[in-house]
Order: C-alpha cells, then structure tokens, then sequence
C-alpha cells in the first residue's frame, strides 16, 4: 500500500498545474472565442469530457454550485458550440498558459509526467464510482509534452474528487455545507467561494445554522468537533484516492511529491492562481 502522506503530498503539490486553469485570461479568451462568456466556459469546459452536458449531469458531479448556476450556463452553451471544440479551446489554454509560466523549460518535466501518467494510468483500473473521473480518463492523451503531464494531474484530480465527493455523502454533508466546512477551515476566502459557487444569502445562511445545530460551527469558525470531523472526510478522501498511486513505489511517489513541488512553485510564481472577476 502505498503511503497516504507521500501520495497527498504529490496531489496537493502539483494541483496548481491543473488547477491554474480555472483562472488564466488563456481559458476565459478562448472559450469567449467560441461564444462562451463568464460561467459558461467554466462548467462547458470541465463537464464537456462527458459530452453535452445536461446541467443535471453537472449538479451531480460537480456537486457543490447552486443549481440555478448551473442552469443558467446548461444547456445553452451546447446550442452555441459542441464539446469537441471546448475541450480542444482548454487545452489550448493550458498549453498556452504553462508556456507562460516556462513549464516547458523544467528539466525535469520528462521524469514527473512519466510518474504521474503511471499514476493516472493505474486509476483508470478504479472507474466505478467515479465519473467525471471516468469521463475526462476517455479523453486521449495529449501528445504536448507539457499537456501531457496537465492531462495526467487533471486525472488524478478528477480521481480525487470524486472519492471526496463520496466521503462527503457518507457523512452526510451536502454541497453547501462542504463549502461553508472549508471556508470556516481559513484556507479559501469565503467572499470567493460565495461568489464563484452562486449560492442566495439566505441558503447559505441557513446552512450554516443548520451546521451550528450539528455541533460543527460556532459563529463562522470550526469548533473542535468540526475540526475533527472535516478531518475525517479529509482522511477519508486520501485513502480512497491512494488507487491511483498504489503502482507506484514508496521511493517514486516520494520522487514524484519532490518533483511536483517544482511545477506547483513555477505556476503560482508566475501568477497563474490569482483570482480576477473574470475567473467567475
């Protein structure tokens, strides 16, 4: 088996690899280029690996934005463009932006996309259960160098999420109240998670309250039962991640959590991750 802390620690460390598109000027442009504009791009591009998208399809994979949001992006954007060029459009922008922020010069990129892809690789053995992982693993893989590796992290990010997805529903934690869990953690404004998730004040509020009522919340912060119980799902979410990473020895993962800190640290350096209104 594989050890959890190692396998987090490569997840978490390359994240801003895949993550980096859900922010550059790269994504918003070219989608807007296919007449998609603000919201739309973002829940055309991600769900578009499943094809046309119904915008219930999306609620349930994406699970933590408010319906109406969904709604309002889905599906129009399939009368406008088709997922073929949508998808083609992201990886476009991806390729562009990690240009810009010299991936390709990284000696190393050749060793970390031959670990992750293994990575990735051995998770498509583990498709039940998970689907939007499944969807964007039938994707093909790039033939870029670079957006072979953002292909390779996308998987194991999709593989993730859908086992936290999973182990949110086990304890019983919807959508909404995972938002409002992780923001109470300090770790994401909750300005940004309200405005990018949609969810109306008054659900949000009342959320809350329902989460104060379990014990979890006092005021807007994590009382000390909440902090076990997010714990919890989080530990939860690394086991049922650990798949992927299980072709993998000790001695590799450990390589590949040292390799991605590099990629991580050359993507947030070159500003990839800051938030502008246009990410929404």
């Amino acid at each position: 088996m594989s050890d959890v802390h190692l396998a987090r620690q490569a997840w978490r460390r390359l994240e801003p690899l895949h993550g980096m598109i859900y922010f550059v000027p790269e994504a918003a442009e070219r989608y807007a280029a296919l007449g998609l504009k603000g919201r739309a791009g973002y829940f055309a591009s991600r769900g578009a690996a499943f094809g046309a998208a119904s915008p219930e399809l999306v609620i349930a994979a994406f699970y933590n934005f408010c319906p109406t949001l969904v709604r309002q992006a889905l599906p129009a954007a399939w009368e406008i463009t088709t997922p073929e060029k949508v998808v083609a459009a992201r990886l476009d922008a991806a390729a562009a932006a990690l240009r810009r922020a010299g991936v390709h010069e990284i000696a190393e990129l050749a060793e970390t996309t031959a670990l992750a892809r293994r990575a990735a690789e051995r998770a498509v053995e583990h498709l039940p259960g998970r689907p939007l992982f499944a969807a964007h693993a039938a994707l093909p893989w790039p033939d870029h160098p670079v957006l072979e590796l953002w292909h390779a992290q996308t998987l194991l990010r999709e593989f993730r999420g859908d086992g936290h997805v999973a182990a949110l529903l086990a304890e019983g934690v919807g959508g909404l109240d995972a938002l409002i869990l992780h923001g109470a953690t300090g770790s994401a404004p909750a300005v940004f998670l309200k405005a990018s998730r949609g969810w109306p004040e008054e659900e949000w509020a009342a959320a809350e309250e329902s989460l104060r009522r379990r014990g979890l919340l006092d005021g807007g912060e994590l009382t000390e039962e909440g902090r076990t119980f997010r714990q919890r799902i989080e530990d939860r979410t690394d086991e049922l991640a650990l798949p992927a990473y299980a072709t993998l020895s000790d001695a590799e993962l450990a390589r590949l959590a040292e390799l991605a800190r590099i990629f991580g640290r050359a993507v947030v350096d070159a500003g990839l991750l800051t938030f502008s209104p246009d990410s929404l």
